[in-house]
């Protein structure tokens, strides 16, 4: 299987669903976590730990549900930093991801 490449910039990437309606965070230490949900309501897991972060899409935040057909993994990189701690912001930009206009991330 081929390495997952980043998604890179937004306008890269017109055909996926990367802006975020919602974004919940789930740890604020190590691993950095979220919960997402797009615009179109798909489920965005957001996690980073050890320099590397991930973008998993899943049908739901129900774990239960993560070994469909309908999970896959978007993204996946390693920033070098060894570090698990970062800030949305942060993870948005490395990932390609955007919030919507006046969302409000928790």
């Amino acid at each position: 299987m081929p390495e997952p490449q980043p998604l890179g910039a937004v306008a890269l990437h017109p055909h996926e669903d990367v802006i975020l309606a919602r974004a919940v965070r789930t740890c604020a230490g190590n691993p950095s976590q979220w919960d997402t949900w797009t615009t179109s309501g798909q489920y965005p897991y957001l996690r980073h730990r050890s320099g590397e972060g991930t973008v998993e899409q899943h049908p739901s935040e129900d774990v239960d549900t993560w070994d469909g057909a309908e999970s896959r993994l978007l993204t996946h990189w390693n920033d070098g930093t060894g570090g698990g701690r970062i800030d949305l912001a942060g993870f948005l930009v490395l990932a390609g991801l955007r919030l919507a206009p006046g969302t409000a991330a928790g």
